[in-house]
């Protein structure tokens, strides 16, 4: 199923996506719930036993409205957190070449991820940034999943099985606040924390089973052939695949759970695909064009983000009516 959170009549509603027209959760099944969480919780039987109540809706012509004419929200609107990962080598690999410093070694030895602001999680449509995100403002292409059961101490091997859907992120960034907080080597905190954007929907893992592939040598768990976009103002700026990921899904959940307990709805990143962002790409154009201009996304712009059978995600980057500065609060 593709799983969508839209507003109707002021109220957060569940739904779900069948050739671009969106079938309410709850006119298929008045017992589910209206919170994508709660739904993840009632595990597998429930989501399959919905799929063939919505297949007969859909059959029957039971329509609600074409999805353009709701406004969805993040997939999962209140994640219970939100991590994000590091898992493309050659963005990594890029970013430090482009910076004169060496691949590190590290990277090869175990996945690693940091926490982000998950009360900021948005969906499709406009953010909102203040005058500091704009010192260099970022898009970050990225595929994320959702957490779909409880575990602790998970192994690589059983770690699929924990995951109820994947969704498009874009991992929003501040260069500028991102790059003096980390020097001292602490974040990223402000640079990061304002918007984190999923969606436009949830994609189960059923849905994309003729996309698996294997993962890279040496790797555990499941990997997926998924073409991933990014325009900017209709520019196409960024083309990568979801293939490309060196570590999976289920090393960094393997990770991420170890001593900790995982839970349905955290939201996990995989970190940027290479060429995802505007960071690398200003820095390769620098080093192969000396006078190559740098570019940041500004007021107004349109970021469309597309993933193979992950739909399309669209924001319109706005500013916030306001000239403070917490750059200009440095001592």
């Amino acid at each position: 199923m593709k799983l969508v959170s839209y507003i109707e009549n002021g109220a957060i509603k569940l739904g779900a996506i069948v050739q671009a027209q969106l079938y309410c959760l709850q006119a298929v099944n008045e017992q589910l719930p209206t919170d994508i969480i709660a739904l993840i919780q009632m595990g597998d039987q429930v989501r399959l036993e919905t799929e063939k109540q919505l297949l007969n809706m859909v059959e029957a012509d039971t329509l609600i409205a074409p999805v353009k004419d709701y406004v969805l929200l993040a997939p999962v609107p209140r994640p219970t957190s939100c991590r994000d990962g590091y898992a493309f080598r050659q963005h990594v690999e890029a970013a430090r070449r482009n910076r004169g410093v060496e691949m590190i070694k590290e990277f090869d030895q175990y996945p690693i991820f940091y926490f982000t602001n998950h009360n900021a999680i948005q969906g499709p449509g406009a953010v909102y940034c203040m005058p500091d995100h704009f010192q260099q403002l970022d898009f970050e292409l990225e595929i994320a999943i959702v957490i779909g059961k409880e575990g602790r101490n998970i192994k690589a091997k059983d770690a699929d099985a924990y995951i109820a859907g994947f969704t498009i992120m874009n991992d929003l960034s501040a260069r500028k606040l991102q790059m003096e907080e980390m020097l001292l080597n602490l974040g990223p905190a402000k640079g990061k924390d304002f918007s984190t954007v999923i969606g436009p929907w949830l994609v189960t893992p059923n849905e994309l089973e003729n996309y698996l592939v294997s993962a890279k040598q040496g790797h555990v768990g499941n990997n997926y052939n998924l073409s991933m976009k990014c325009w900017v103002n209709d520019q196409l700026v960024s083309a990568g695949n979801v293939k490309d990921m060196d570590w999976t899904f289920a090393e960094i959940i393997e990770r991420c759970s170890y001593g900790v307990t995982i839970h349905p709805g955290d939201v996990i990143g995989s970190g940027t695909v290479g060429t995802g962002c505007f960071l690398e790409l200003n820095g390769t154009g620098k080093l192969n064009n000396p006078d190559y201009q740098a570019q940041w996304l500004q007021p107004n712009d349109e970021v469309k983000m597309q993933i193979e059978g992950l739909g399309t995600l669209v924001n319109t980057i706005h500013a916030e009516a306001t000239d403070w500065s917490i750059l200009s609060l440095k001592k």
